[in-house]
């Protein structure tokens, strides 16, 4: 038998976790181990996780059953919406007031002049407010004169190479100092082949804040390494995640071999000292992924979501230059606590430039870092156009049957709770039946299919009952599978709970 050290030095996921796992704290060990894929039909421990049919991790077969990924809708355009920008940020906070939505993002201030060679062309840091996560405001906060005048919403200024990516995040660490709730990584090391050229100033540099709008610029936290060629170029982010209980960063790197716009990864626990970085190439042949705006999906922690801007060079005005010339579109991608690889389950556009002719342009396609819940079934993205996409709860991928009954059943999990709540969709003829089995597929008595009457319905959180009963708390903490047989029917998540 395997032990939880030995898995953790060779796979979560299915892939090395590299030379830091000695590291790796016993809490972390056993959050990865939970998310990592059985071994000769191991149960995989979800506890009472809420899981996303995003990967196939869970899933064994399926039989007339598939994976559907859903794309955004365009919401009604804002009457005071974000301006059009890049390297977008939008933070869902709260005051005393309820939720505060946050959003920023990379302006320019025209007066400003600075050595081109910097790659710097005056960038600033810009800052806008809402309650919602419709309707924005721009608040005047007198920090930096910025065309003549202080009555502006910008946060930073006057920061060569720094404002070019800022992408702040807000600090969710369990004792996280106030003066550092809100915490931020910048930094341009300028434009060219850098092999071999690496000094001080070229990597990322961290930022710091009590509320979000005052920042204090801290040291340089994670270094340019000689043997890159181009790196940092594009918006680079971080986040505390619960699952590792640490910091953890995906930034630009290029490919080798291809030179390919691609992201690498690294960790930290105190936002200082960053691990080797692990290069994670998520590219197809010849794709160039401009960012990468991987995060925690904020009702499965443990599952980081990425929407990266795809770059086609010579797809755009072929009137303009090489660097002018490309098309954009944003795609789908996933990967799990402590993986050093993305999940592609769909190669696809996740979100096609359209038909307004102005999203064929150079570099016309980026959405802000975060999927943000606007309302208990709702979540929306923010497009650099202003525009605001929205998806239903958990909507980015469903487990999908059509008029033919289709079934899905799950690899052996271990749970703990005592029901079971699905996200689902039903058509008026259409339903969903769930039966538990042990891991040799003997069903369980009294969570048979027989014993489970069709749901029809349209819900974020429905519990399914056997025969009336929704009380699990005999099966919790042993091996089990999950058979689900559909109609009609879209499957979205489920999760166990209390």
């Amino acid at each position: 038998m395997t032990s939880m050290t030995q898995f953790l030095a060779t796979k979560v996921d299915g892939t090395r976790i590299g030379r830091n796992c000695r590291r790796v704290p016993l809490l972390l060990m056993a959050a990865l181990l939970s998310t990592a894929p059985a071994i000769a039909h191991d149960p995989i421990v979800i506890g009472s996780r809420r899981e996303l049919f995003v990967d196939r991790l869970l899933i064994d077969r399926m039989d007339g059953v598939e994976l559907r990924l859903h794309h955004p809708v365009r919401a009604k355009r804002p009457k005071s919406p974000l301006p059009v920008a890049h390297y977008i940020t939008v933070i869902k906070d709260k005051d005393e007031r309820g939720d505060l939505f946050r959003a920023y993002w990379r302006g320019k201030d025209p007066s400003y002049s600075a050595d081109a060679s910097s790659g710097n062309s005056g960038e600033v840091v810009q800052y806008a407010e809402s309650r919602d996560g419709h309707e924005w405001a721009f608040p005047k906060l007198g920090l930096h004169e910025v065309g003549g005048t202080r009555k502006n919403n910008v946060l930073l200024a006057k920061m060569p190479s720094l404002l070019h990516n800022f992408s702040p995040l807000l600090d969710t660490r369990p004792g996280v100092s106030p003066d550092e709730r809100f915490k931020a990584l910048a930094g341009h090391p300028g434009p060219g082949d850098k092999r071999g050229k690496a000094k001080p100033g070229m990597g990322l540099f961290a930022f710091v804040s009590t509320d979000g709008i005052h920042w204090t610029k801290r040291e340089e936290v994670i270094p340019y390494q000689p043997q890159w060629r181009h790196a940092f170029d594009s918006q680079n982010v971080s986040f505390w995640s619960p699952a590792e209980q640490r910091y953890v960063c995906y930034f630009r790197t290029w490919t080798l071999s291809q030179r390919l716009r691609s992201i690498s990864r690294t960790t930290s626990t105190d936002f200082k000292s960053w691990t080797d970085p692990i290069a994670m190439n998520p590219n197809l042949p010849g794709e160039h992924l401009y960012t990468s705006q991987t995060h925690p999906y904020f009702r499965a922690p443990h599952i980081y979501i990425a929407l990266p801007t795809r770059y086609v060079s010579g797809r755009g005005d072929a009137t303009t230059t090489d660097d002018q010339n490309n098309a954009t579109d944003i795609l789908f991608m996933t990967t799990r606590a402590g993986s050093e690889r993305y999940d592609r389950v769909f190669t696809e556009a996740f979100i096609r430039p359209g038909l307004d002719p102005v999203r064929w342009k150079n570099r016309a396609n980026y959405v802000a870092l975060n999927a943000i819940p606007t309302s208990p079934t709702e979540m929306s993205i923010y497009h650099r156009s202003g525009d605001r996409y929205v998806l239903r709860t958990d909507g980015f991928v469903s487990a999908h049957a059509g008029s033919k009954q289709g079934e899905l059943l799950t690899r052996p999990i271990v749970f703990s709770g005592s029901s079971l709540d699905v996200n689902l969709s039903t058509s008026a003829a259409g339903s969903l039946r769930v039966e538990l089995q042990k891991p040799n597929g003997t069903p369980i008595p009294n969570f048979t299919l027989e014993d489970c009457p069709p749901i029809y319905a349209d819900e974020i959180e429905r519990s399914a009952d056997w025969r009336g009963n929704t009380d699990l708390s005999t099966v919790a903490g042993q091996p089990i599978r999950l058979r689900f047989v559909m109609t009609e029917c879209d499957l979205y998540s489920f999760r166990f709970r209390e």
